[in-house]
Parts: structure tokens; C-alpha cells; sequence
């Protein structure tokens, strides 16, 4: 199962490795990643709110919508 800080590594590594720019960078911008009780959301348990320009939001939330298939719920840590 994959944690709540994983994901948020596996998106800034990801944000770093295709858009450029340093994964402590694309980690603020991101934020933490809120997780919700499963079962009130069982097909998806987290959310991000993500800041930064038009482009830095737009590019995180594509990436998301990727990640909310591969991995739609995470575990605290």
C-alpha cells in the first residue's frame, strides 16, 4: 500500500523529472496530501490542493488525474 508520503515523492519526482525544476520546489507547491476515511470515499481516498502559476497547477493536476487510476488509495504516513 502506498503512504500519504510517498505519493507526494512519487509526484514531485515525477513534476522534477518531465517538467524540470527541484522536487522540494514541486513538494510546496503540491502540499500535503489530505487523505479522507475510506469508507465515505472508497474509490478514492486523498486530495491535493495545489499552488503556483496557471502552468505549475495545470501540470499537477494532469499529473493526478494519472495517479487517482494508478493509486486511488493511500495510507497514512
Amino acid at each position: 500500500m502506498t503512504t500519504a508520503s510517498q505519493l507526494q515523492d512519487r509526484i514531485a519526482t515525477t513534476l522534477s523529472r518531465t517538467i524540470g525544476g527541484t522536487q522540494r520546489r514541486w513538494r510546496l507547491l503540491v502540499g500535503p496530501i489530505k487523505l479522507y476515511d475510506r469508507t465515505t470515499h472508497p474509490h478514492c481516498n486523498w486530495t491535493v490542493r495545489p499552488s503556483g502559476g496557471a502552468g505549475e497547477v495545470a501540470a499537477i493536476e494532469r499529473l493526478l488525474d494519472t495517479l487517482r487510476l494508478e493509486v486511488p488509495i493511500v495510507e497514512e504516513g
